[in-house]
């Protein structure tokens, strides 16, 4: 499947701006989003979520110019939750007791390892989202694992470099955007990736982060 074109200083999932990889077992698809306008979503009472983090590239640190991982990784959580705010604010709805998901932050080898095996292209690319309830719904009752996104340095510090931005406000760009599409978010076709670009701006609002969609 081919990446649909888009406007503004975005991309392709492979290595691309600000694509992802969503992955879907066994198979996988390329997506990537589209320029729309920021939403004012009301604010609504979500669940709990907990993000585990695993460092599992320590240059991310240096990168990002951080002596304290526990600072990184309240920064992670933040942007994660406000994606599951904007989300229910978009009357997305899903367990009412609380959900967890695992964010990766790797390099360039291990995600162009997992692009090969998954996805069938041999390259490293910015994120990629596993998502565990394309299986299906659990109940309401219970807590929902959302699944997995893994990021790799290397290619988001190229990409933060080339569209003149911060590597942390990058950073939180694909984390919210990798766990809008773990909720079920996509952008195959003009309709969804404004929805979806729509959250995604709204969630960087309430992060101090300007629309990253906007050409300069």
């Amino acid at each position: 499947m081919k990446d649909r074109p888009r406007s503004g200083p975005g991309t392709t999932s492979a290595g691309g701006k600000a694509g992802a990889g969503r992955i879907k077992a066994p198979g996988a698809k390329a997506v990537v989003a589209k320029k729309a306008p920021a939403q004012k979503i009301p604010a609504k009472k979500v669940p709990a979520f907990k993000v585990d983090i695993l460092l599992e590239e320590p240059g991310w640190l240096d990168a990002l110019s951080l002596d304290d991982p526990a600072a990184l990784t309240r920064r992670i959580r933040s942007a994660a939750r406000r994606a599951l705010a904007v989300a229910f604010a978009d009357r997305w709805r899903g367990s009412s007791v609380g959900f967890d998901c695992c964010l990766v932050l790797s390099n360039d080898r291990n995600v162009r390892r997992l692009n090969r095996d998954y996805r069938n292209k041999d390259k490293p690319t910015n994120v990629l989202s596993f998502a565990a309830l394309d299986g299906g719904m659990p109940s309401r009752r219970e807590i929902w694992p959302l699944g997995d996104i893994i990021l790799a340095l290397g290619v988001c510090r190229k990409e933060a470099k080339a569209q003149r931005k911060s590597l942390d406000q990058h950073l939180m760009h694909l984390v919210i955007h990798g766990v809008l599409h773990l909720l079920g978010y996509d952008h195959e076709d003009d309709d969804e990736a404004e929805r979806m670009e729509g959250l995604e701006i709204a969630a960087l609002q309430r992060l101090g982060i300007d629309n990253p969609y906007l050409t300069v």
